[in-house]
């Protein structure tokens, strides 16, 4: 059996085992709102830390970075879309970077 195989199928026995244990360990229905509302953050979270050092390393000056996310911030704070938000954050740190 090649390595890239076993690998696949490692990841695929991983993530099975990570999306059923909860079916396994919660049968009847939550009713703490301390855990529900834990559970319902805890994407946003993950998905927050994930992005944002990807977001401060990924231009080439890092006050160009902290410009494009005050940008998105203030527009994501206005209720813009998500599409308006990106797009415009990035143009500001293109217009940054081609002025500097």
């Amino acid at each position: 059996m090649s390595k890239r195989l076993v690998a696949v199928l490692l990841m695929a026995i991983v993530t099975y085992v990570i999306r059923s244990a909860p079916i396994a360990v919660f049968r009847r229905k939550i009713k703490s709102k301390f855990l529900k509302s834990f559970l319902f953050y805890i994407p946003f979270a993950v998905l927050g830390a994930m992005t944002f050092p990807s977001i401060l390393f990924s231009t080439s000056n890092i006050y160009f970075a902290i410009i494009g996310t005050v940008t998105a911030l203030i527009l994501a704070y206005y209720e813009k879309g998500l599409l308006t938000v990106a797009v415009s954050a990035v143009i500001v740190v293109y217009f940054c970077e081609s002025i500097f």
